[in-house]
C-alpha cells in the first residue's frame, strides 16, 4: 500500500505532451516491451516490464486518507454499521483457513506513522484479524524458557477455563480470544514463523537485491521506505502466509512531489523488481499475486509548493504474477491525466482479479454476515486482458 496517494502521472504514464505546470519533470523510459514505456525512477521495473501489468485509469477511488479501500476493494462507510467489509487477508482466512497451523493466514506488517492499517477483519470479527509480527505481538512470540511440554498443561487449563467463559459470551469477543491464543500456541511451537522474520537467516546476495530503502526520506508521519519488509513479506509467503500487506512510504506529496518521487519511487523500484525476479526463481511467481497501489491519484496541475494534491477521479496501480499475463500497460489518461480515457479498470475489477488468481470465484462465492446474509467479495468481474 503506497498510502498517501501516488502520483500516476509520474509514475506509469509520463505526460509527455501537457503544458507546462501539468507536466512534470520526469521523462519516459523504454522498457523490455517494446511499445510500452515508464516513468524514468522505475528502470528495474522497466526490465522486468514483460512479468509486469500497469494499470494507467484506476477509477472508483474513495478519496479517503487510508488503507480500508486498497484492503478491501469496497468503499469505508459500506456496511459500517456491521463492521465493514473485510480486508482480502481476513477473506482468505475465513475461506481457506491456514495453510499450515503454525503460520498465521494473514500478516499485516504495521509500520510507524498514520497510513499504517494493515486491514482489520470488518464484520468477520476479531478471530479473522491479521497477525502484526512487532511489538508485543512478536515479543509474545517467545518461549522465555518454557518447555512446550508446560506450553502443552498451560494450554488444557486455558481450556477449561475458556469453557466457562465462552457460555457467557454473547458477542464472539471471548471466542477472538480463543482463536488467538490457539493461534498463540501453534506457533509457539514451531519455529517456521521465527525463522521466515529473521532476515540474517537470508542470502547475502538475495538481501543486497532488494536493499534497505535507507536513507529513509519524506516520511513525516508516514511509513518507511523499508525494502526489507517486502523481502519479509516474501518470506512469510514461502512458509505458507496466504497474505502479507504492508505500508510502503508516505506518498501525500502536497510540495516537492519530485523529491519524493525520486527518493520512494527508485526505491519501490528496486524492491518490487527485486520481489519479482525472486518469486520467479523459486518457481513462486505464477502462485503469488504482487499488488502496489495507494488511495487515489495526484492532481494535474503542480501547486504553488511544487507538489501535486488529492486526486480520487483517476488513479494507477502495479500488478505481477498469480498466473496473469504480464507485458502490459492497461488504459490510459487523457492528455492532462485528468480522467480515464482508454479502458478504465474499476478497484472493484482489481479485486475480482486477486481473488480468481486466488482460485475463488467471485460469482459465486459469500461469505455470512453477522446476521447470516450471504455478502458478495465484489460486484465485478476479473480484468479480461490479463486473465
Amino acid at each position: 500500500f503506497l498510502g498517501g496517494g501516488p502520483p500516476h502521472q509520474d509514475m506509469w504514464e509520463i505526460k509527455t505532451e501537457a503544458p507546462k505546470g501539468i507536466r512534470g519533470p520526469f521523462k519516459p523510459i523504454a522498457t523490455n516491451v517494446s511499445g510500452i514505456q515508464i516513468g524514468e525512477c522505475f528502470p528495474k521495473i522497466a526490465q522486468i516490464m514483460d512479468k509486469s501489468i500497469v494499470m494507467r485509469a484506476v477509477v472508483g477511488c474513495e478519496g479517503r486518507h487510508n488503507s480500508f479501500q486498497c484492503m478491501t476493494g469496497f468503499r469505508h462507510a459500506e456496511l459500517r454499521s456491521i463492521g465493514g467489509h473485510p480486508a482480502l487477508g481476513s477473506v482468505l482466512h475465513r475461506l481457506q483457513g491456514p495453510a499450515d497451523k503454525s503460520v498465521p493466514p494473514y500478516v499485516g506488517m504495521k509500520t510507524a506513522g498514520v497510513w499504517r492499517d494493515p486491514g482489520t477483519p470488518g464484520f468477520l470479527g476479531g478471530t479473522f484479524a491479521p497477525f502484526i509480527p512487532d511489538g508485543e505481538g512478536l515479543a509474545n512470540m517467545k518461549l522465555n524458557g518454557i518447555t512446550t511440554d508446560r506450553l502443552g498443561n498451560r494450554k488444557q487449563l486455558l481450556k477449561s477455563i475458556d469453557r466457562l467463559r465462552r457460555d457467557v459470551d454473547a458477542r464472539g469477543t471471548l471466542e477472538a480470544v480463543d482463536a488467538y491464543e490457539q493461534r498463540a500456541f501453534d506457533v509457539l511451537s514451531s519455529s517456521k514463523l521465527i525463522n521466515a522474520l529473521a532476515l540474517p537467516k537470508e542470502a547475502p546476495e538475495i538481501r543486497k537485491r532488494y536493499g534497505t530503502g535507507k536513507p529513509y526520506q519524506f516520511q513525516y508521519d508516514g511509513a518507511s521506505t523499508n525494502n526489507e519488509l517486502i523481502l519479509m513479506a516474501r518470506r512469510l509467503v514461502e512458509v505458507g502466509v496466504r497474505c502479507v500487506s504492508l505500508t510502503f512510504g508516505r506518498w501525500d506529496s502536497h510540495g516537492n512531489n519530485e523529491g519524493l518521487v525520486r527518493h520512494h519511487g527508485t526505491r519501490i523500484d528496486q524492491a518490487v523488481a527485486a520481489l519479482v525476479t525472486d518469486l520467479e526463481e523459486r518457481g513462486m511467481l505464477d502462485d503469488v499475486t504482487v499488488l502496489v497501489w495507494g488511495e487515489f491519484g495526484r492532481t494535474p496541475r503542480i501547486n504553488k509548493n511544487a507538489g501535486r494534491d488529492h486526486w480520487p477521479q483517476v488513479s494507477c496501480a502495479y500488478m505481477a504474477g498469480g498466473g496473469m499475463r504480464g507485458g502490459q500497460a492497461i488504459g490510459s489518461t487523457n492528455r492532462l491525466g485528468e480522467h480515464a480515457r482508454t479502458r478504465p479498470v474499476d478497484v472493484k475489477e482489481i479485486f475480482a482479479t486477486v481473488y480468481k488468481n486466488l482460485g475463488i470465484d467471485t460469482r459465486t462465492t459469500t461469505i455470512s454476515d453477522p446476521a447470516g446474509r450471504p455478502q458478495y467479495l465484489t460486484d465485478m468481474d476479473p480484468i479480461a486482458e490479463v486473465g
